[in-house]
């Protein structure tokens, strides 16, 4: 199966779907480092370095599945939510990849902000236009215009290209990333290929990770940590480690805990010993202050950020037992975010960490991909009655 790249990142999706089979047949992405990056993990001759207005599509052949993360500033609940107004907003290109490809299935990633009231008309009609994507505007319209005119369409009667979309709101705590990270995933199946689309269902919870910790203890005792230095049930957790009681009873919540930062960075050295870990190098200068805490260390990780003007929850940094606090090291970083040890990201600590909090968690990604190549390998069948489409 035989992917494209758009706004590719540092390539956290696409590394992720790569190991659950797919190909990539090119990346492209504006930011050079972003793209040196790449390069590192990734064929370099498959990298597009430069605006995706500038991509002729037309060169690719046969791509079963368009992923990618749309630039998520003009939707992010930290940015100036400008939605169409924004000229960042990458939607109708990676539209017009859809249109001109065809292809079998499509994933995007973007952030919560996108579900946002004030932004509702313009997401509706986003999905709509994923739904639809040879149906134009037309000339010198507004999205508004065409937006009221998509509404129209009949989806059974219609016989241009057109797709089954499903959007859904996901934490990836819930698959096993050591990360509390909101994110809308976007995936549409091709109208012709008899598959439905249905997002994985969670692996990991909350409630078995509090069980472990303030219940069996088991999650101290695998860390070998003295009780001493253990989170304290208190407060509102009381009352919730009874109920998980009164619910579970002697069963234990049947998925499997919520990993931690202690979880993610278990076997990890400080970063002030000798280590030789390239990227695991101590950064100092690490302060809190009311509403700056940090990650705490017996939690998922905060979501980590790519903010432009600092990261004001102080969410890369990681905050211990004892209230000390530290930087994420870039290494520590990628775990955090589930890429490979070995993985290579470019440039200096803060370009790193924006490469990073940009990505999607690698394995999400590989969780979204396996689930993806699943349908369309043992459903995918096209059916006679329907149109052939350039990219079957």
């Amino acid at each position: 199966m035989k992917s494209l790249e758009l706004f590719s990142g540092t390539g956290g999706l696409a590394k992720g779907l790569e190991l659950a089979g797919f190909e990539h047949s090119a990346f492209v992405e504006l930011n050079t480092d972003a793209c040196k990056s790449l390069r590192q993990n990734f064929d370099p001759e498959k990298v597009f370095e430069g605006d995706i207005r500038d991509f002729d599509f037309h060169q690719l052949s046969g791509i079963d599945v368009v992923a990618g993360g749309p630039p998520c500033q003009p939707f992010s609940l930290g940015g100036k939510h400008g939605a169409d107004s924004d000229n960042r907003d990458m939607f109708p290109y990676a539209i017009n990849a859809i249109e001109t490809l065809t292809p079998k299935a499509f994933v995007f990633e973007n952030v919560k902000g996108l579900l946002r009231e004030s932004f509702e008309d313009y997401f509706n009609y986003v999905l709509l236009r994923l739904t639809f994507p040879d149906a134009r505007a037309a000339l010198k319209s507004t999205w508004q215009e065409h937006y009221k005119s998509l509404q129209k369409i009949n989806y059974d009667r219609y016989d241009g290209i057109k797709y089954k979309v499903k959007r859904t709101l996901v934490n990836a705590a819930d698959y096993g990333v050591p990360q509390c990270r909101e994110r809308v995933v976007i995936v549409g199946i091709r109208s012709d290929l008899d598959a439905v689309w249905e997002f994985p269902s969670p692996t990991h919870s909350e409630e078995k990770l509090v069980w472990d910790k303030f219940v069996t203890g088991e999650y101290w005792e695998r860390h070998k940590v003295p009780k001493a230095k253990r989170e304290i049930c208190v407060n509102g957790l009381v009352s919730r480690v009874k109920n998980l009681r009164d619910t579970f009873g002697f069963f234990e919540p049947a998925l499997q805990p919520w990993q931690t930062v202690r979880d993610a960075l278990h076997d990890v050295p400080d970063p002030r010993t000798k280590h030789g870990i390239r990227d695991h190098i101590f950064r100092d200068l690490a302060r809190t202050y009311p509403g700056h805490t940090g990650s705490d260390f017996d939690l998922p990780a905060k979501t980590i950020k790519a903010g432009g003007h600092g990261v004001p929850g102080g969410e890369n940094m990681m905050r211990f037992h004892d209230g000390s606090v530290r930087y994420f090291t870039v290494f520590e970083g990628k775990r955090i975010q589930t890429f490979p040890d070995d993985f290579k990201v470019t440039g200096a600590w803060t370009e790193a960490m924006r490469q990073i909090g940009n990505a999607v968690p690698v394995l999400l990604g590989e969780k979204i991909g396996e689930a993806l190549m699943q349908k369309l390998v043992s459903k995918a069948r096209p059916r006679a009655r329907v149109r052939a489409f350039a990219a079957a």
